[in-house]
């Protein structure tokens, strides 16, 4: 009957409502418990001097648990910060703009020692800052384990820009967990003098094996150190003399040691910040959002899978030189603020 339809159609009404009212307060809950848990590890972890692996999984865990949701203005106040003592948009890659003709300029880490910029030395730089920022979605691109069978490729190669780091492979079968699309890889010149033999012989396969990088940038750290200078001088010679497609360009001293001394404040301190932060942070400060892949320290997963360290070999770094649990902290904090977004398990695959 019509009357016992209507009142079907009130009590249907009302669970809905009822259900929705729930939800609602279990979201609700949800975000207050995450809220609190995030502020309770932060401020039990300052305390800590020594982080066990087993503590940081734990913490991991616990964060996983919680929906993660962009904040904008948080986005937007840490952005300004960084922009305040680094500012990437000027900064993050020596120029004409900021690294002035017959000037002297400081080593980053060797700072007692300067490099005098030579007509043939400002000839290299770009005219000013070559990245093309700001850009809507960009994916960065660590070099874990965790990486390995994540299935991220497709997902990475569809951001906007692509940063990676020290030249990974990403031919074959890894580019289905890792992509193909590269805008800018850094290179450390230790690379270059170890696996290319300073480019004194291995110019083709060195060629070879960063012509899978397309058109992208090569980052070099050549004013870090004085002993970086020729090799990454190097780099730009080769890749010029044989018309090669990508471009190397170089990290400005000055950033990186505003970066550094940005970070010590927030408990950051290494003998010196490793590549995947340093282009994690200039990423905050040129994307609208910034989603991090294959940055895991671990060895091995919340569910004691054991990991290989990087997702193509398992050669640990070099210990003491970079504070990667300190690192890690700050960019799972990061990750709870909502100002960017780690990826910490298999990506979703249509």
């Amino acid at each position: 009957s019509p009357v016992a339809d209507k009142s079907l159609l009130l009590t249907g009404t009302k669970d809905l409502e009822t259900t929705s009212n729930k939800n609602r307060i279990h979201q609700s809950e949800q975000a207050s418990y995450c809220k609190e848990m995030q502020d309770n590890i932060w401020a039990s972890s300052v305390k800590k001097k020594r982080y066990s692996e087993d503590y940081y999984l734990q913490i991991v865990t616990k964060i996983q648990n919680c929906t993660w949701k962009r904040r904008p203005d948080e986005h937007t106040k840490f952005r300004s910060e960084l922009a305040s003592c680094c500012d990437a948009a000027h900064n993050f890659v020596s120029s004409h703009n900021n690294t002035p003709l017959e000037s002297y300029m400081s080593y980053e880490v060797d700072n007692k020692k300067t490099i005098h910029i030579t007509e043939e030395i400002f000839r290299m730089l770009p005219e000013s800052q070559p990245l093309g920022s700001p850009f809507k979605c960009c994916a960065v691109v660590g070099n874990a384990g965790i990486l390995k069978n994540s299935s991220c490729g497709a997902e990475i190669d569809n951001s906007d820009f692509v940063f990676r780091c020290n030249l990974p492979p990403i031919k074959g079968r890894v580019s289905k967990d890792v992509g193909n699309k590269t805008n800018l890889v850094t290179v450390n010149p230790s690379i270059i003098a170890q696996k290319y033999n300073k480019l004194n012989e291995k110019e083709t396969t060195f060629l070879e094996n960063v012509a899978s990088y397309g058109d992208a940038f090569l980052l070099l750290p050549a004013f870090s150190f004085k002993s970086n200078t020729a090799a990454s001088f190097k780099v730009y010679h080769t890749l010029k003399e044989f018309k090669a497609k990508q471009r190397a360009i170089f990290f400005h001293p000055r950033y990186l040691q505003s970066l550094a001394q940005f970070w010590r404040t927030k408990g950051v301190k290494a003998y010196r910040l490793s590549s995947g932060f340093m282009i994690t942070s200039a990423a905050v400060e040129l994307c609208e959002n910034v989603k991090l892949y294959g940055f895991w320290p671990f060895s091995k997963t919340t569910q004691e899978t054991p990991i290989s360290h990087h997702y193509y070999d398992n050669q640990l770094p070099k210990p003491g030189f970079h504070a990667m649990p300190k690192e890690y902290s700050q960019i799972l904090q990061l990750h709870e603020k909502g100002i960017l977004k780690l990826q910490f398990d298999k990506c979703e695959t249509n």
